[in-house]
């Protein structure tokens, strides 16, 4: 007889599927770009990198553009390090909570700071979280970063800190896998728009990355027989990019695997209304940049 699948991948995915909607509320909310104005940073993403690279301390703008993978390294240049001349790392976290904070507050309610749903979310969360050392810390930086900073007192700040170390976690073995795979980013990014992920305007625009990598990228695409000159995959490259994925859940499956099948799909289920919510408030473009779908409420 076959052994039985292995359900945690799967579950890792649809974790992902609702979470990440919570984390980068961070990166969309407006509340996070007045946080960061007040500190006198300079546009939308010296904001970003800056809230983003700041668990790892006051790092370099290789450091980021090697730990992010996907953007442009001038982009990255532009603002980092002169970030660290504007706000420590130190405030530009407390920055990103006050963001966080007010942004939940705002789109469901002040009753979120005493949810009952929220509550037990964010103890599922943390057990999740919490799992993200050992093994499963090795060769992922910006979760390792992120697990290391203390835990926020407020449920819903302690579930978006809890969800933000497993998202990076799951983004770190996907950057792992991308290497390995000899996938650059500008491949990366044309894959995801290929099979449908991505938008292609949304991805020029915010990587930054120039007309002559975008040609370069699908000329590798299409010397590994992964992609044709008109932009569409081949059995070969829906293949590869389906792997990934699978790849990437596999990786992203062991704090789940902590918290069981039973409480992960709990945990879900909890997240859904949440992430729904966010996304009813057209904050986040769908698609969008790093290819999550839109929350399905039943």
């Amino acid at each position: 007889m076959p052994e039985p699948r292995d359900p945690f991948p799967a579950l890792a995915r649809h974790a992902w599927q609702a979470l990440e909607v919570v984390h980068i509320l961070s990166y969309f909310a407006p509340e996070t770009r007045q946080a960061t104005d007040a500190l006198g940073l300079k546009g939308y993403w010296m904001g970003y990198f800056g809230c983003r690279a700041a668990p790892l301390g006051a790092v370099s703008a290789a450091t980021v553009t090697a730990t992010f993978h996907n953007f442009h390294p001038a982009m990255v240049e532009r603002a980092v390090p002169d970030v660290w001349t504007y706000a420590t790392p130190e405030q530009l976290i407390d920055a990103r909570l006050a963001g966080v904070d007010a942004a939940l507050r705002r789109l469901a309610g002040e009753g979120i700071t005493e949810d009952a749903a929220v509550r037990r979310a964010t103890d599922l969360a943390l057990e999740a979280a919490a799992a993200v050392r050992g093994p499963e810390i090795s060769g992922r930086p910006l979760a390792a970063a992120n697990a290391a900073l203390p835990v926020p007192e407020a449920p819903h700040l302690a579930l978006w800190h809890a969800l933000t170390v497993l998202r990076e976690h799951r983004g770190d073995g996907h950057v792992a896998l991308l290497v390995a795979g000899e996938i650059g980013p500008v491949e990366a990014h044309i894959l995801s728009i290929a099979s449908g992920r991505s938008s292609a305007e949304l991805l020029r625009t915010a990587r930054k990355w120039s007309d002559a990598d975008w040609d370069a990228g699908v000329e590798s695409l299409v010397a590994r027989g992964w992609m044709r000159d008109d932009w569409t995959l081949t059995p070969q490259g829906t293949a590869a990019r389906e792997t990934l994925e699978e790849d990437t859940d596999r990786l992203a499956a062991g704090p789940y695997r902590v918290l069981g099948a039973e409480r992960t799909t709990e945990l879900t289920e909890l997240l859904t209304p949440l992430a729904a919510t966010i996304a009813s408030a057209g904050i986040l473009p769908f698609p969008n940049a790093v290819g999550v779908p839109a929350p399905a409420v039943d």
